[in-house]
């Protein structure tokens, strides 16, 4: 996503959403996101979350660098692209996005990108612990994520699976 702060300097951020619970688990600012800072962002996330078996993005010149298709075939993560002009198979994120957009940068003017951060940590927060989802049975991305783990762990230890 792209915004621009007071004084006109355009910024960017990189958001990166675990599918299975919605939960948006690392983002990036930045005035530009090279790919060497999608990957820095994307190994931030593996060291919180776990590697994924798969990761999709859309065509941006950040994605289809050399640097991350390699970073991805080292950890043996495999790169879904979406097709060029069908943001619709990237739905969850461009879902999100337009909820961030709405309620964070049209709700904002920011003077700094260090504000633009320290504002997307709080609103990150909140959609994480307190926004419902239907799909998640009106549970927060976290609480969902706890119920699930909590019925992982009480079938390993009873032997129901």
């Amino acid at each position: 996503m792209s915004d621009t702060l007071y004084k006109g300097r355009r910024y960017r951020i990189l958001n990166i959403m675990d599918e299975f619970n919605r939960e948006f688990i690392e983002f990036k600012v930045g005035t530009s996101l090279p790919a060497i800072k999608v990957i820095q962002a994307l190994q931030r996330a593996i060291d919180f979350r776990g590697k994924p078996k798969s990761i999709r993005v859309d065509n941006g010149p950040e994605f289809i660098s050399y640097k991350l298709e390699q970073w991805c075939y080292i950890h043996s993560i495999d790169l879904q692209f979406i097709q060029p002009g069908t943001p619709i198979q990237n739905s969850r994120l461009e879902r999100f996005n337009g909820s961030m957009r709405r309620e964070f940068f049209n709700a904002y003017i920011f003077d700094s990108l260090d504000e633009v951060k320290e504002m997307a940590k709080i609103w990150i927060d909140d959609y994480n612990a307190q926004r419902r989802h239907k799909f998640l049975g009106k549970l927060s991305p976290i609480d969902y994520l706890e119920k699930y783990n909590s019925k992982q762990n009480y079938s390993v230890q009873t032997g129901l699976f």
